[in-house]
């Protein structure tokens, strides 16, 4: 009876929502400026609530579902993640002119060095059926003045938590592009003062890309990891448009010869 009660109610103050802005579009054209700036300003919150809710409704409604997070792990992964980009939905879903050390989302951030900025980045909803991230990434490049264009993804605390000298971590991507260029991942491994860097070039020429960093080659203290993350590196990117349409990190023990 409660719920009933709820719905109706709920029902009730829509109705009387619309029938507000219906009154409120009658009068925009002959009210007084003062009410007519108070009027403006509610519109405009009220539309970047509805904008929120379509965003999250389109995303949740669509395939593949947001409370589906398959990442492919081999035997023995011990650590796999989806960056946020990739997993849930952002908001704003997009920014244009994107200056340097420009945040996306809670945990990715933009870096180069552009006198002036014609670069854009926006959320993508994935749709196709091989798709096993919910989101994609575009990023929009024009004219490019800088010498370098990076997106930086801080990882979590368990990406660091227990890493040996035995483990291999492992990308895969799926990236599409409008022309050919040059793309490289660099992992940061900050152990005390000392910060460990490896450098693998991605094969962008592959429909899946996948790179592996083997700890064995590096010379990170077990004892003092204290945080991961990831640099994409970006060479040429002028007048091009990069869509990656997944981003998955894996750890696992390396396999003993």
């Amino acid at each position: 009876m409660l719920e009933r009660l709820k719905e109706v109610i709920g029902r009730y103050r829509q109705r009387r929502s619309l029938n507000w802005w219906h009154d409120a579009v009658a009068i925009a054209e002959t009210t007084d400026l003062e009410r007519l700036r108070t009027l403006r300003t509610h519109a405009r919150q009220q539309r970047r609530r509805v904008e929120q809710v379509l965003h999250v409704a389109d995303a949740r409604l669509t395939l593949p579902l947001l409370s589906s997070n398959a990442i492919r792990k081999p035997m023995y992964c011990d650590w796999a993640y989806r960056p946020q980009i990739w997993r849930g939905p952002l908001s704003p879903p997009g920014i244009s002119a994107v200056e340097s050390q420009t945040a996306f989302g809670d945990e990715a951030t933009v870096f180069h060095d552009c006198k002036v900025s014609e670069l854009t980045l926006r959320q993508l909803r994935n749709t196709r059926g091989e798709d096993l991230a919910p989101f994609g990434l575009r990023m929009d490049v024009f004219q490019f003045d800088g010498s370098f264009l990076s997106l930086v993804l801080d990882l979590p605390a368990e990406a660091a938590r227990d890493l040996r000298l035995t483990h291999v971590l492992r990308i895969e991507a799926i990236v599409e592009l409008e022309k050919p260029l040059e793309l490289f991942a660099r992992l940061n491994i900050k152990h005390g003062p000392n910060t460990e860097q490896i450098v693998r070039e991605l094969p962008v020429g592959s429909k899946e890309i996948m790179v592996e960093f083997d700890m064995a080659y590096t010379k990170i203290n077990e004892k003092r990891v204290e945080r991961i993350w990831l640099d994409l590196i970006f060479e040429g990117p002028e007048m091009n448009q990069i869509v990656i349409r997944d981003l998955t990190m894996i750890r696992r023990p390396r396999s003993e010869l």
